[in-house]
C-alpha cells in the first residue's frame, strides 16, 4: 500500500491534499448532529446520477416509445425494476435530505457572513431539485404524470406577460404532447445536471475554505473548552457510515415498496380522479386551491403564484436581509418566521393529502 501511495503521491503531490485534510476540524456542539444532511444529499446525488445513466440506457424518450421502455425495463431488464425503484426513491430522500440541510442552516444562522454565497448556491440547488422532480414525473409518461404536468404548466402560464412564453418553452408548443416529453427529458438529462454539476462545485468549495460553521454559543466558548473532531479520518468515517445506513433504508424501500407504473397517458382520456402532485409540491398546490378565485379585483389564483414567488425570493436572499440586533430582536423573529414556514408547509401538506 506505501508503494502504491508513494507512486501516486509522486506525480499527483498527495501529501498536500492529506495535510488540508489532516488540519480541517468540525465543531462539536449539541447541534452537530445537522452536520451530516449535507453529506446524506451528497450521497443521493450520487445514487441518483449512477441510477439515472443505468436507466438511460434502456429508456427511450417519445410519445409512442417512453412507456414501454419503461415496461421493458421493469419486466425484462434483469434488475430493471430495483434500479427504477431506487431512482425514484432515492428522489424523494433527496428533497427530504435538502429541505432538512437547509432549515439546520437557517435555524442556526449558518448563512451569516462570510457564508451568504454558500446559502445562495445551496438555494438554487434546491431550486432545481424540485425542477429534476417536476421534469422526471412525466419521463414514464404515464396518466398521472400527463395531467399533473399539464396542471402545474397551466399554472407556470398565470403568470402575466412571461407566463405564456415560459408555458409554451416547458410545452415545446401550446399543450402537453409528446414534444413536451422530448424536451422534459433533455431537461432531466442535460440542462439541470449540468448546472446543478456547476453549484454543487461551487457549495463545496465554499464549504471546505469557509469550514464549518459555528454556533453562537460555541464561538464564544474559550477556545481550550471547545470540543473539536478532525474531519479526516474521524468524521468522515461517521459520514460514511450514516450513508451505509441511508442505503439500507433506501435499498428497504424499493425492495418491500417497488414504484409503479400506472397507465400509459391519453391526452384523450378525462383526468383520474384524486391527480395530485409529488408531496413537495403539495403545500403550494393545496394553497392554491383554498385561495378564492378574487380577491378585490386580482385573480386569486395569479396572487398566489405571486405571493410564493416573493416569499421565495426573500428566502433566497435572507442573508442581505437578516441584520442581527445587539438585543436579539431580528435573530428571535427569524426563528418565528421559520417555525411558522415548517409549520404552514406540513400542515397544507396533510391537509392536501387528506382531503
Amino acid at each position: 500500500m506505501k508503494k502504491i501511495y508513494d507512486w501516486f503521491n509522486e506525480r499527483l503531490q498527495l501529501e498536500d491534499l492529506v495535510h488540508f485534510l489532516g488540519k480541517k476540524y468540525v465543531p462539536i456542539h449539541s447541534h452537530s448532529v445537522w452536520y451530516y444532511f449535507g453529506g446524506i444529499s451528497v450521497f443521493l446525488f450520487i445514487i441518483q446520477v449512477s441510477t439515472g445513466i443505468l436507466l438511460l440506457l434502456y429508456y427511450k424518450a417519445g410519445e409512442d416509445q417512453a412507456f414501454e421502455s419503461i415496461l421493458f425495463i421493469m419486466s425484462k431488464v434483469q434488475f430493471g425494476w430495483l434500479i427504477r425503484s431506487i431512482h425514484s426513491w432515492a428522489a424523494n430522500l433527496f428533497v427530504l435530505s435538502a429541505v432538512i440541510h437547509m432549515f439546520s442552516v437557517y435555524f442556526e444562522k449558518a448563512y451569516r457572513k462570510p457564508r451568504e454565497m454558500t446559502w445562495v448556491t445551496g438555494m438554487l440547488m434546491l431550486f432545481l431539485l424540485l425542477g429534476f422532480g417536476f421534469s422526471g414525473y412525466l419521463l414514464p409518461w404515464n396518466e398521472l404524470a400527463f395531467f399533473a404536468t399539464k396542471v402545474g404548466t397551466d399554472i407556470m402560464g398565470v403568470i402575466p406577460v412571461v407566463g405564456k412564453p415560459i408555458m409554451v418553452l416547458l410545452r415545446g408548443g401550446e399543450e402537453v404532447t409528446g414534444a413536451t416529453l422530448t424536451r422534459f427529458f433533455g431537461f432531466h438529462v442535460a440542462v439541470l445536471p449540468g448546472i446543478f454539476t456547476v453549484l454543487i462545485s461551487l457549495h463545496l468549495i465554499f464549504v471546505q475554505r469557509q469550514g464549518m460553521s459555528e454556533t453562537e454559543e460555541f464561538s464564544n466558548t474559550p477556545e481550550n473548552e471547545k470540543g473539536k473532531m478532525p474531519f479526516f479520518p474521524n468524521f468522515l468515517l461517521r459520514d460514511l457510515l450514516l450513508w451505509l445506513l441511508v442505503l439500507n433504508i433506501l435499498a428497504i424501500l424499493a425492495v418491500f415498496f417497488p414504484w409503479e407504473l400506472g397507465h400509459k397517458a391519453d391526452a384523450f382520456a378525462s383526468a383520474p380522479a384524486g391527480i395530485r402532485p409529488e408531496w413537495y409540491f403539495m403545500f403550494m398546490f393545496q394553497s392554491l386551491k383554498l385561495i378564492p378565485a378574487k380577491i378585490l379585483f386580482i385573480d386569486g389564483e395569479l396572487l398566489g403564484i405571486l405571493s410564493f414567488g416573493l416569499a421565495f425570493a426573500l428566502w433566497l436572499f435572507v442573508p442581505f436581509w437578516d441584520r442581527k440586533t445587539a438585543q436579539g430582536h431580528r435573530n428571535r423573529f427569524l426563528n418565528y418566521l421559520g417555525i411558522f414556514v415548517i409549520a404552514f408547509i406540513l400542515l397544507m401538506t396533510i391537509y392536501g393529502w387528506l382531503s
